[in-house]
């Protein structure tokens, strides 16, 4: 199951998958033509060597850890890293994208996600609401810090593709661009459910990290009139433009995600209700109401339905000087009705423990919430070890669910 990251977010490469032969997919879905790159860099974040500037007119480095794919499997463009064959003077392999005719803020929706071995491990998703009138973006690195690493950039430069390049380093000719021409589909596409075609004989089969059934790459025009890299000192980029080999689509696995903030805010839909306790997120849980719930005061962040919410009382004289005395009275309200309430408190990991005629000793002031029908006692912990001789706690029992808050993992 893949992870979704956020804007910004870093992760070691080896918390997602133990591969390093990578298959990195970008889409991007809007108005214009964006030349998708990537940019190999060395410990100060310069392109030193122009051969490890990987795009449409130079589509691999010296030694093939970098070669560009084309565009397949729901892809607008995508990349094979072979990690383990990147030279030591290369620490940050930048997958950048840029045009001439758009800006990052007309972008629908679009993905930079990483594939091994036919399986997603990682996907990031954007759109134009994340950036305004940039034409270049810096979409996201793998890098090495000790060990390999990911980061979900989403970085924009307003002067374009030249601004980019002269960020690492590079200058860039003086000539004017000339517009692309967009991409003819003239690749081979297999029917669904075809096998992919075999890759030539000279070629070493395509047993990396592609998304199963995806085409081989496809080698660029031979007819391509020549595109200068950019260079390292006192070189210069020419930035003329020529038509990229098409590449055929496959048929994509995932459906088009909703632009703007439908698009940023898609991770948090309400999760489809799979019990009376249903886990939003790490932090929020989503409670079916039918037989009462004694809730947390303060804990209630939203609710949909015909519900109630009633003060729970101490229970007495004699349970409110218990409390008192103790530390360990639970401030709680009755949830009643019809409907779902959504509980959270102050960030905490939330988790769902059934009892089903168990019994519980913890804390009061780690309980989000319970099942009304639940017995709750205060408790003595005796130990000859511990000042006073003991300290207080709550009992839980019966048949129910109570959900547990802890900082962290327990």
């Amino acid at each position: 199951m893949a992870t979704e990251f956020s804007r910004g977010q870093k992760s070691p490469l080896s918390n997602l998958t133990p591969g390093t032969d990578l298959y990195v997919g970008v889409k991007i879905d809007g108005p214009g033509t964006w030349d998708i790159s990537c940019f190999g860099l060395d410990e100060a974040d310069k392109l030193s060597d122009d051969s490890y500037f990987v795009f449409f007119n130079q589509p691999k480095s010296p030694e093939e850890s970098i070669q560009l794919l084309g565009a397949q499997s729901g892809d607008t463009e995508s990349f094979r890293l072979t990690l383990d064959n990147v030279p030591a003077k290369i620490g940050k392999l930048s997958i950048c994208a840029a045009t001439e005719d758009t800006t990052a803020g007309q972008i629908t929706s679009g993905w930079f996600r990483i594939v091994v071995g036919g399986e997603e491990v990682m996907k990031f998703t954007f759109s134009g609401a994340d950036f305004s009138g940039e034409r270049a973006v810096i979409i996201g690195d793998v890098y090495r810090k000790g060990v390999w690493r990911v980061n979900a950039v989403g970085q924009g430069f307003n002067g374009g593709l030249a601004d980019l390049i002269r960020s690492y380093g590079g200058e860039v000719a003086d000539e004017e661009p000339a517009p692309a021409a967009p991409p003819a589909n003239t690749g081979f596409a297999p029917p669904p459910g075809a096998p992919a075609p075999a890759p030539p004989p000279q070629q070493a089969p395509p047993q990396f990290g592609a998304p199963q059934g995806a085409p081989p790459p496809q080698a660029p025009p031979q007819q391509a009139p020549p595109m200068q890299a950019p260079a390292a000192a006192g070189g210069a980029v020419d930035l003329s433009k020529v038509p990229a080999q098409g590449y055929a689509d496959t048929p994509t696995m995932y459906q088009p995600t909703p632009p703007g903030a439908m698009n940023s805010l898609e991770q948090y839909k309400e999760k489809p209700t799979t019990g009376r306790y249903t886990q939003q997120s790490s932090k929020m849980i989503k409670v079916t109401l039918g037989p009462e719930v004694l809730t947390r005061k303060g804990s209630m962040v939203a609710y949909q339905g015909n519900i109630e919410f009633d003060h729970k009382g101490s229970g007495g004289l004699k349970k409110m000087l218990e409390n008192k005395m103790t530390g360990q009275g639970l401030s709680m309200m009755i949830c009643r009705g019809e409907g779902e309430v959504f509980l959270a408190e102050d960030s905490t990991d939330l988790h769902i423990v059934e009892l089903n005629g168990r019994t519980i000793n913890i804390n009061a002031n780690n309980v989000l919430c319970m099942d009304a029908t639940l017995s709750v006692e205060t408790k003595r912990m005796e130990s000859a070890g511990l000042p006073g001789g003991g300290f207080f706690h709550i009992e839980v029992s019966g048949q129910g669910t109570i959900v547990v808050m802890t900082h962290g993992t327990p």
